[in-house]
Order: structure tokens, then C-alpha cells, then sequence
């Protein structure tokens, strides 16, 4: 059997190594369920809290962080650059069944931690079921 090569099919897979505001870089991610909340955990080791932006516009979370350079100067001297610096971003589509008014997020050790409320509506409950019962003639 043959079989079509091209070269260029996983270039895209290693490409984000540096994130444009056009281009941004994706964010690894963890997401839960936690009682009557989604969690959400996006690894930013090294970014600035003040670097990183959360929107929510239609049920569409957007996260969009930024790792800056380190500083430059006469008596600084790079040695080893291996962690990739830009502009990371993510968006999460979110169902109906999310409260979307009513995320909070917190930064801590490098990981963002959104979460997210489930709407009242959504949660779990019992239903009664009451009545006679009727028998069934044939």
C-alpha cells in the first residue's frame, strides 16, 4: 500500500514555542467537578498575576496570560533560556448549566484556578412520585 508522506504535517505541533497576541501559545489545563462547582486549573509558572486577563462573553471563557523576558541589561548574562516566554491562551466553551456571573479565580504557585458555580436549575434532585396505583385490565 502506498502511503502519502509530508514532512510539514507535525510542524504545527511544535511551532507555539514563542505565543504572538495573534498567535498565542495553548496552556496546559485541568478541569473537575467539585460538589456544585467546576474547577478549572491552568498551569502559568512564572507569569505575572497582574499579566494574566479573564473574559467571559457569551458563554466563551477566555484566559489569555503572558510570560514577559527576563531582564536585560550591561551586567546581565543569559546562560540557559529554555522555558517559553509570549502570550498563552485558551478559551472554554461554557454549557448552560454554568453560572457564568459568578467565577472567581485565584493565582497561586503558578497555577490559575478558575472556578465556575453550577446553576441552581442544573444541580441534582429528587423528584416525589405520588399517586394511586391503578391497576392495569385487559
Amino acid at each position: 500500500m502506498l502511503m502519502r508522506t509530508d514532512p510539514f504535517r507535525d510542524f504545527d505541533r511544535f511551532a507555539p514555542v514563542f505565543g504572538t497576541w495573534s498567535k498565542p501559545a495553548a496552556m496546559p489545563m485541568d478541569a473537575y467537578r467539585a460538589g456544585d462547582e467546576f474547577v478549572v486549573c491552568f498551569d502559568l509558572p512564572g507569569v505575572d498575576p497582574s499579566a494574566i486577563e479573564l473574559d467571559v462573553e457569551r458563554n466563551v471563557l477566555t484566559v489569555k496570560a503572558e510570560r514577559r523576558p527576563l531582564p536585560t541589561g550591561d551586567d546581565v548574562r543569559l546562560q540557559v533560556s529554555e522555558r517559553r516566554l509570549g502570550v498563552f491562551s485558551r478559551q472554554l466553551l461554557l454549557g448552560d448549566t454554568l453560572d457564568a456571573d459568578h467565577i472567581t479565580a485565584a493565582y497561586d504557585a503558578g497555577v490559575l484556578t478558575v472556578r465556575i458555580p453550577v446553576v441552581e436549575k442544573a444541580k441534582p434532585r429528587r423528584i416525589e412520585v405520588s399517586g394511586e396505583s391503578r391497576e392495569v385490565r385487559a
